[in-house]
This record gives structure tokens, sequence and C-alpha cells, in this order.
């Protein structure tokens, strides 16, 4: 395969996979017949319950799809979201992800009958706790996708909602979206959501809609940092954040993103060492030359559309 491209790095599938993802992202054009018939690449075209998934030149769509129950999280989701990650996550044809809501609803979060199970005498502690971490995997495993990913909101982006949106690199909402983290209001904190939103707001705007039941539409949500942009035309939004990415490599796209989320909590030698050995691995790899090369000939790299 060459060069590779991200030299360190743990993920939710640990660092093996990060590995190869990373050696398939930095050269897309080796991959074969039999990589892209892997298990993984086939999981787009498994039935689901409760998503629906597009493939789209070179992007994917998830379309997380309840709309009888706005789209709440309940135990078959949280499955299927954690398979579609895994299925992106080593799936090189796909340069970026949109996840949004059918039925003109985000995400009302987690699915408080599922949770009624789990209060229950059928479940034990241990067993809820089991299935609270179980959504923080799948959690970290979207923040951790190495393509630039997008989040759409209209309608509404309520407590886990809004906790599945902070893990979007873009998220784009509508001015009259609602939003609320309302854990706290019904008993229980928000616990796998929690790092998600301090990463995106900060610690001081963090704390105070996560202990205040604070509510806000789309506009506040903008000002506040959550969304970045506003707008009544989503997908007009998404048709730039797309062309942007499509004028990128892939694989340094992926080396950025994990400097990114890996730098957290390093000691700075650590992170010049983490941010040297990642520019010479791509540098030196097949697409580093191509856009050096492409720049110094006045053209565009083979992989831009």
């Amino acid at each position: 395969m060459g060069s590779i491209c991200l030299l360190r790095g743990e993920t939710p599938f640990g660092k093996l996979t990060f590995t190869l993802t990373a050696m398939r992202w930095c050269h897309p054009a080796q991959d074969t017949a039999s990589d892209l018939a892997s298990p993984s690449a086939k999981d787009y075209a498994r039935p689901m319950q409760t998503l629906d998934i597009i493939r789209d030149t070179g992007w994917a769509t998830i379309w997380l799809n309840r709309p009888d129950k706005r789209n709440a999280m309940n135990d078959a989701m949280i499955d299927e979201l954690m398979s579609a990650f895994e299925a992106l996550a080593t799936d090189s044809d796909v340069r970026g992800m949109t996840m949004r809501g059918r039925g003109g609803f985000f995400c009302a979060g987690g699915d408080l009958n599922a949770f009624q199970v789990y209060q229950s005498d059928e479940k034990t502690l241990a067993e809820t706790a089991a299935f609270n971490r179980r959504i923080g995997t799948m959690l970290d495993a979207f923040n951790h996708l190495p393509m630039p990913t997008v989040v759409l909101v209209e309608g509404a982006a309520i407590a886990g909602g809004l906790g599945l949106m902070c893990c979007a690199d873009v998220i784009a909402t509508t001015p009259d979206a609602k939003f609320s983290l309302t854990e706290t209001m019904i008993g229980i904190p928000p616990a796998q959501i929690a790092p998600f939103v301090v990463a995106r707001v900060g610690l001081s705007t963090a704390r105070r809609i996560m202990l205040t039941g604070a509510r806000f539409d789309g506009t506040e949500a903008g000002r506040l940092g959550l969304a970045d942009h506003v707008t009544h035309d989503l997908d007009g939004v998404e048709a730039q954040v797309r062309k942007g990415v499509l004028r990128c490599a892939p694989g340094a796209n992926a080396a950025t993103k994990a400097l990114i989320l890996g730098s957290t909590g390093l000691s700075r030698d650590a992170v010049l060492d983490r941010a040297a050995d990642s520019f010479a691995a791509c540098l030196r790899s097949e697409e580093g030359r191509e856009g050096v090369a492409s720049f110094l000939e006045k053209r565009k790299p083979n992989w831009s559309s």
C-alpha cells in the first residue's frame, strides 16, 4: 500500500484498525476489488430498522429513521449506528458523511421506553451501566471517523440528540430548531454526551446549559457555538461543505482530524513529535507527491472534483 499517513492514534476500534484505515485513506487509487467487497463495505447494503444510508459519489448520508418516535435512539439504533460507523471508518471511497433525521426532526435523544427496561428488576446495575457505556462507545466512533462529518438539524436536537450532533465536524441548523439538555430534569446526568458538549461550547457554557435545563432555538445555538451555520437552506450549506471537502486530499483530512483529536492531554514535545511524524509520512506518500506536483504544474490534484 505504500507510506502510512497516520502513524499513531487510538480509535474505538483499536490501534491496528486505525493504521489500516490510514493506509487506505492515503492511497484511495490502490483499493482493490476485494477491499471494496469487504464485510464492512457490505454493511451499507444490509437492511436496517432505524437508519437509511445513502451513498452518492464519495459521500454517505445517514438518515435517522424513526420519525414516529422523533428519531429517539433505542437499542437497535445504537447498534446500527455503531455498525455504520465501523463500515465508514474503513471505507476509503467515502470522502465525507452527513447525518440528519427523517420526518423534519433530528433526534429527541434516548428512547425513554428503553430506559424503563433498565430501571426494572430485569436488569442489574452493571447491565444498566454497560448500556450507557455502549452509547459512549458509539459517540466515540462517530467523533473519530476519519472523514469530515456534517450534521443538519431541523425540528429539534434534544438531550442525547444534542450530544450526537456535537460529535460532527460541521453543524448546520434552521433558525427555528429547538435545543435542550433535559437529562437533569428527569433525574439523570447527561453522562456520555457531556464531554462532547464541553468540547463544542467550552466549560462555562456547557455548565450553564446542562445544569439549568436551558431551552433555546437555532439562532441562539449559533451564538453559543453549538452550530456553525444557521440557515433555512440546509441543503445549500451542505452542498458548499461537500464542495470544499472534495477539494481536499482525503488522507490529509484524515491525518489532520487525527492530530486535532489526538493532541488533547499530550505534552508539548509529544504534540510536536506526533505532528512532525504525520507531516513527514503524508508529504512522502503518493497523495502528498501528487498534491505538491499538481500545485507546481498548475492543475487540479487527482482527488479534486
